[in-house]
């Protein structure tokens, strides 16, 4: 690969439905192993309460109304670059392309299909800038899982910080190496079951997983959660929030116990994600997302790995995934792979991702 560079903005929206991360990252590419980059500027913008409330609902709304949502995303989206962009004063011309990882309404793979809404051509339009959308289709036409697509970023961009990376958003990802291969799979549920219960307390999530621990674990209610099929299959494997409808919401109740359903639910991720990493073989781990804030899941975490949690700084926390969104948005300008097959499953390496125009 030349020696050259690419100035990105990353946008990653995240099943917990937390807000739109903005990331304005300078990459320098110096051969095929060594890439460093520069994050200039970042910025996290809530959703508006009319948002979240339609993208959480999104299985009760019409065709058309999904598709005036996917508008209105694209537009909200534009906007927020805008305003980003006059804020810190940088020039719509040094930036490549706007790689947007969209908001994930389905993702079933088995059935060959994901979707992300957050209109590209609109979000296009609207800011003059080239788009990178979509990221994860082309991996699953070619018979991939479409995720987890943050590995490659995490060891070409991070490896120098841990020998795995976890990523505890709405979901909870691994990625390692095994072989000289990049592996990576979905272990477990992250936020979005343990903010659903915050939410019937009329909270946004568990501040430090404080309920959760001052709650007892339900141990009939943790052996039904250890059993669930997904965890004794082998990788590549990633979750949806359709498998939380179907196999894991119907076994706790919402209702009442929250303390308790909650302490139950961080002792399951904590253990099903000590299980994981111990498998690996792995000693030292990176750790980023919402849930590396969660001190009480951090806890248990720790309680049942053999190894060592890294967690970095606040900025490295938050803007990771938005990051390596710019740079698989990179990857794809050079006709690069940013998908990888030794972690989705896909018949080859793609590189994944559809290009719109001002």
């Amino acid at each position: 690969m030349e020696a050259t560079a690419h100035e990105m903005i990353g946008l990653m929206s995240g099943t917990s439905l937390d807000g739109l991360d903005i990331a304005h990252v300078r990459f320098h590419f110096s051969d095929a192993s060594r890439v460093e980059f520069e994050l200039l500027h970042c910025k996290t913008v809530p959703y508006s309460d009319e948002l979240v409330q339609q993208l959480t609902q999104i299985d009760q709304l019409t065709l058309s109304a999904v598709m005036m949502l996917d508008k209105a995303l694209g537009k909200f989206y534009a906007n927020e670059i805008n305003g980003f962009i006059k804020e810190n004063q940088i020039s719509k011309n040094t930036i490549d392309a706007i790689a947007s990882h969209g908001q994930t309404i389905l993702h079933q793979p088995s059935n060959g299909f994901t979707l992300q809404i957050g209109c590209g051509t609109t979000l296009a339009y609207h800011t003059g800038i080239n788009v990178v959308n979509d990221f994860r289709t082309k991996d699953v036409v070619a018979g991939g899982q479409g995720a987890p697509l943050v590995p490659i970023g995490d060891f070409d961009l991070f490896n120098d910080k841990a020998e795995a990376f976890l990523n505890i958003g709405g979901f909870t990802n691994v990625s390692f190496k095994k072989e000289g291969e990049i592996i990576a799979f979905d272990i477990a549920p992250g936020n979005l079951p343990l903010n659903k219960l915050a939410a019937s307390k009329g909270l946004p999530y568990d501040k430090d997983g404080e309920l959760a621990r001052s709650g007892d674990i339900n141990f009939f209610l943790l052996d039904l959660l250890n059993t669930l099929p997904y965890y004794a299959q082998e990788a590549p494997k990633s979750l949806g929030t359709e498998w939380l409808e179907e196999h894991f919401y119907p076994l706790i109740k919402f209702d009442k116990e929250i303390e308790n359903n909650l302490r139950t639910l961080t002792e399951h991720i904590g253990n099903q994600v000590g299980n994981a990493l111990n498998i690996t073989g792995v000693k030292t781990v990176l750790v980023t997302g919402g849930g590396a804030k969660n001190a009480f899941l951090m806890e248990r975490i720790r309680s049942y790995f053999n190894g060592s949690l890294i967690v970095p700084n606040a900025t490295i926390i938050d803007f990771k995934e938005a990051i390596i969104f710019a740079y698989l948005g990179a990857l794809y300008l050079h006709g690069k792979p940013n998908a990888l097959r030794s972690v989705t499953g896909a018949q080859r390496n793609t590189s994944g991702g559809v290009l719109h125009l001002p």
